[in-house]
């Protein structure tokens, strides 16, 4: 197997703090590792602007009818997939926002490490996705040199896609190949090049704003209530009444009664309330609005 040059990568060097690991107490490494994810917040504060910009793409890319998705290998896939499947049942998202994990979804709960470095693989999969322009490709990679993301990421920007990388190191191949670069560099892990502590914890928590400020700008949201959430088990059910009681200032009757007759559309149901109508004229003024629920109350 050809040499691959890491040595120059930070999130492959030593975390001086853990160099006798083996020898240590567990509540000495316990103290360690909570010390060392307590930065990861602040690395990610010192790519705000990058992340902003990020949004700003996958925000007009859904509102043009495209689609964002994810792609990685690994633990980065693997965030990838995490985020995006959770934007269904929070959202009510239909295909806004997908994954693709280098290996299949075989890869999620089974460790197939060789596919990173599948380029060719890489290709097809992203020639199997029906690219356009109002795509948006998303790279996660810890080092940011990931041959399968890389790639992915550059046949995306050839498609005219735009493209976003997150890698945990700076200057790295992927930020270069993607038209926006965020690279949270979260130093040395405390287990040596094990990026599934810090750097994946990072690139969650970036895939977290990105997702969830999307949504909101697209009107997913109604002040901090998440109010496009699909009520499809009791624990859900039971949250859309709640929203609905919170939003509206009504009972829980009220609450249970509007969703009932509206089919269980929370956003319907707080409209239909606050504006004291039907359930089809909450869904008009909803749609008039483009699905914000404050412009429709309005």
């Amino acid at each position: 197997m050809a040499r691959v040059n890491i040595g120059h990568l930070i999130s492959e060097t030593r975390n001086p703090k853990t160099l006798e690991m083996d020898r240590m107490t567990v509540r000495e490494l316990l103290f360690v590792m909570n010390e060392e994810d307590a930065g990861v917040p602040a690395a990610i504060g010192r790519e705000l602007g990058a992340i902003e910009q990020a949004i700003g793409l996958t925000v007009n890319a859904i509102r043009q009818g495209g689609r964002v998705f994810y792609v990685g290998s690994g633990t980065s896939g693997r965030i990838g997939v995490m985020d995006a499947v959770e934007c269904a049942p929070t959202f009510g998202c239909t295909d806004e926002f997908q994954a693709v994990l280098a290996g299949g979804s075989g890869a999620f709960i089974k460790a197939a490490e060789g596919t990173e470095d599948d380029v060719e693989g890489a290709r097809a999969d992203m020639e199997a996705l029906g690219l356009d322009s109002r795509d948006v490709v998303i790279g996660i990679a810890a080092s940011g040199r990931t041959p399968y993301t890389v790639t992915a990421v550059s046949c995306a920007r050839e498609k005219g896609c735009h493209t976003i990388g997150i890698a945990n190191n700076k200057n790295s191949e992927l930020g270069q190949a993607a038209e926006v670069a965020i690279e949270v560099e979260t130093g040395p892990e405390v287990l040596t090049g094990s990026t599934r502590l810090k750097a994946a914890s990072a690139q969650k928590m970036v895939c977290n704003m990105i997702s969830t400020i999307t949504m909101k700008e697209l009107g997913k949201t109604y002040k901090n209530l998440m109010v496009d959430m699909r009520p499809t088990n009791g624990k859900l059910a039971e949250r859309a009444r709640r929203i609905v009681m919170e939003a509206a200032g009504c009972s829980y009757e009220a609450a249970e009664n509007a969703l009932a007759q509206c089919g269980q559309s929370t956003k319907t149901a707080i409209v239909m309330i606050l504006c004291g109508c039907g359930a089809e004229a909450a869904r008009q003024l909803l749609k008039q609005k483009q699905g914000f629920v404050a412009a429709a109350v309005q």
